[in-house]
């Protein structure tokens, strides 16, 4: 028997939920379909679970360090990786209860568990039931991406999901790849104590970002005693250097294999993301598709815009685009990297006339207070216009202060509105104003 609705949303990740209670609230009756925890990658193995994870690895550094700072700490200073983990259960839960909590008291919102599958453009098969709706918005996201090593079948190994059961220390984690996630545990994996060897395929870390900052983050894990090995050719396992544990982080792939989209017209590429338009419509009249799964961003923070731009456009009578936003990310290694817009590289690659600044960490006040002083912050100015190109913030509190260029940028004022502004001392935004006064003009 077929049950109507006025709306099916596939997935609870960061679009999903939010967009099943507005569309509730606007008098839709709305089916929410989730085969596995509520909240999504963001809520269960990415951002909340990780962050909580990084929090604990500073702290352990900070008390390693606590002699530089004059504080005393007798003996040395030891992990408990179970109480880790059960701190990280606890944050992760909490957050995941949140979210199915507010979907199951919703009005109008009926759940339904299990694996969604198109029986056609507007029916979906989940456990059991069909259920249809002229309005359909997919948000089942991404798993980790395996590569096609030989003998990686036989092969234990870890992804950025299954390595959060872990409440043991690994005496030698090896990660193979060199971008956000391999990072992120490998430097907190050295600071719970762990050795760690980083594998990377290319000549540089963080690929996407300017030499200069993959240089520099390298300098930054190298002394912290990471082992980093960069164009390094692995064709089959028994390449990768022998360790305890093996974390694969090379990259994502989105969860639409099993959604049955051969049986509509929806359209997928090469690697399987769900081609979208500017307003994240499919190629299947009202059918949706958002975050992570649409190709068109791979953080919370687009998830979440994805939502809004849905909701504006279907809802609220606003005209929103994803052409509209600026690329803005963060990676958590410590110092942080806070990125925006384009990167120097890109910037060359137009041909315009530009203008660059860039200041050391070690030039500003708040880092050296905090004896926390590598990296450096850089920005890119248009010549003409002087609207900001782009920025990035290596550097302590570089992912909070990268918003200050990031909404500059959104008004798509010129640069002078932050260089004339007063801002707090001390802190690290300050030295932006600062920086944009020494701006010079980006050689060939």
């Amino acid at each position: 028997m077929m049950s109507a609705f006025d709306a099916i949303v596939i997935g609870t990740g960061q679009s999903g939920p939010s967009l099943a209670v507005k569309l509730a609230k606007s008098g839709r009756n709305v089916a929410v379909i989730e085969r596995g925890l509520f909240g999504g990658t963001c809520v269960n193995t990415g951002c909340i679970p990780t962050k909580t994870l990084v929090a604990s690895a500073r702290a352990a550094h900070v008390a390693r360090r606590a002699a530089e700072y004059g504080v005393n700490i007798e003996g040395p200073v030891r992990v408990d990786m179970a109480a880790v983990k059960a701190r990280m259960d606890r944050v992760s839960g909490e957050s995941r209860t949140g979210v199915q909590t507010w979907l199951e008291s919703t009005p109008r919102c009926t759940i339904f568990r299990g694996q969604a599958s198109f029986v056609s453009e507007r029916e979906i098969a989940v456990n059991g039931s069909q259920i249809t709706a002229p309005e359909i918005f997919i948000n089942v996201g991404c798993r980790a991406a395996i590569p096609p090593l030989a003998g990686i079948e036989r092969t234990p190994y870890l992804t950025n999901s299954t390595i959060l059961d872990l409440d043991t220390l690994p005496e030698h984690l090896v990660i193979y790849g060199g971008s956000y996630v391999a990072l992120e545990f490998g430097q907190m994996y050295r600071r719970f104590g762990s050795r760690v060897t980083i594998v990377e395929r290319g000549p540089h870390l963080l690929s996407r970002e300017d030499n200069d900052i993959s240089d520099r983050v390298l300098q930054i894990l190298q002394a912290e005693e990471i082992e980093v090995l960069l164009n390094a050719v692995i064709r089959s396992t028994d390449e990768l250097p022998r360790g305890s544990h093996l974390l694969i982080a090379t990259g994502r792939r989105p969860n639409t294999d099993d959604l049955g989209l051969d049986r509509t017209s929806i359209v997928c590429d090469e690697r399987g993301f769900i081609r979208v338009d500017d307003e994240l419509r499919t190629a299947a009249p009202g059918v949706w598709a958002m975050g992570d799964c649409n190709g068109r961003g791979a953080f919370t923070h687009t998830s979440y815009n994805d939502y809004e731009i849905v909701a504006a456009n279907l809802l609220d009578g606003d005209h929103r685009r994803v052409s509209d936003r600026i690329t803005a990310y963060a990676v958590y290694i410590d110092p942080p990297l806070g990125r925006a817009g384009m990167t120097e590289a890109q910037v060359r690659k137009t041909g315009r006339k530009a203008l660059i600044g860039k200041r050391l960490m070690s030039k500003v006040g708040r880092a050296v207070e905090k004896g926390e002083t590598q990296g450096f912050m850089k920005i890119l100015v248009d010549a003409s216009t002087h609207e900001i190109l782009g920025a990035a913030i290596l550097g302590t509190g570089g992912d909070e202060a990268i918003h200050s260029i990031l909404d500059v940028m959104y008004a798509k004022k010129p640069y002078t509105l932050i260089q004339r502004a007063m801002h707090i001392h001390p802190t690290v935004s300050e030295l932006i104003p600062t920086m944009l006064g020494e701006l010079k003009p980006l050689e060939g």
